[in-house]
């Protein structure tokens, strides 16, 4: 029994959960986080995808009366399958271009130094965003039409960039589109759901191969401490912007990249690909 690969598993699940759905991207994290523990090889990248479904499986959880809901309602109620409908439609752009150019992203910007980069443009992004007057057009996630769920849908391809954020795009792009703080943080945990699920089990399929029964410990030890700290940061995030704009993440982002682009260039880090 490896109880080192065990607390490695343990690290990567609570680092997934903590960032899945912040504006600070879970994907660049655990590429960071991979190579510094050395669990980057081709198990290490299908493990960061599995353990995806923890955190996913904490957002069903927290909102399970509301998609309990949508789920009854569907055929039946105009606002269900309006719902559903914009879900889709925000969900096609990045699953066509993912499919597309998932091969030549993980070739070429899979590697600390880019996600550095995308973590300081980002940043920068956030800032001006939040600087610019917010006009709100849509007060809940029930509201929005299928032409913000288009814009949305767009805005979320950016996430295949390693580093940009899945959740940053689409709330920093909902708020740039009219939807409330709390209207674009909600349809972004929404989305993730379809997201995420065809993402994880697309990579698990074609990664077959190299899975194995003995993995099993591994992945579900990451597994949970996803689910348990996805599950806190979500509630976390609800309360911190009930109060608060995003400024923080991305002064965040900004000094998180600054010292991974300062460790690799300086040699203080042996990043790989860097």
């Amino acid at each position: 029994m490896d109880w080192f690969l065990f607390l490695k598993a343990l690290i990567l699940g609570i680092i997934e959960g903590l960032t899945e759905f912040l504006p600070i991207s879970s994907t660049g994290h655990l590429i960071l986080a991979g190579d510094l523990l050395d669990f980057n090889d081709d198990k290490g990248k299908v493990f960061t995808i599995v353990i995806q479904l923890g955190a996913i499986l904490a957002v069903c959880w927290e909102y399970r009366v509301k998609i309990r809901s949508v789920v009854a309602d569907v055929g039946s109620r105009q606002d269900a399958n309006r719902f559903v409908l914009n879900l889709f439609i925000a969900f096609l752009p990045a699953a066509i271009l993912g499919l597309l150019l998932i091969k030549t992203i993980k070739q070429y910007l899979f590697h600390p130094v880019p996600v550095a980069m995308a973590f300081i443009i980002g940043g920068i992004l956030i800032l001006w965003a939040e600087r610019r007057k917010h006009v709100v057009d849509v007060e809940r996630v029930e509201d929005i039409d299928w032409k913000h769920a288009l814009k949305v849908g767009l805005m979320q391809c950016l996430a295949l960039i390693p580093g940009t954020s899945r959740s940053g795009a689409t709330i920093i792009g909902g708020l740039f589109f009219g939807l409330s703080r709390k209207a674009a943080t909600e349809f972004s945990f929404f989305l993730a759901i379809p997201v995420m699920f065809a993402a994880t089990f697309y990579d698990i399929f074609k990664n077959r191969d190299i899975l194995h029964f003995d993995d099993i410990g591994v992945f579900f030890i990451g597994f949970v401490a996803s689910f348990i700290s996805a599950l806190l940061a979500v509630r976390g995030l609800l309360r911190f912007i009930s109060h608060h704009d995003f400024t923080v993440f991305a002064w965040y982002r900004i000094g998180f990249g600054i010292i991974v682009l300062i460790t690799a260039y300086s040699g203080m880090v042996k990043w790989s690909a860097a």
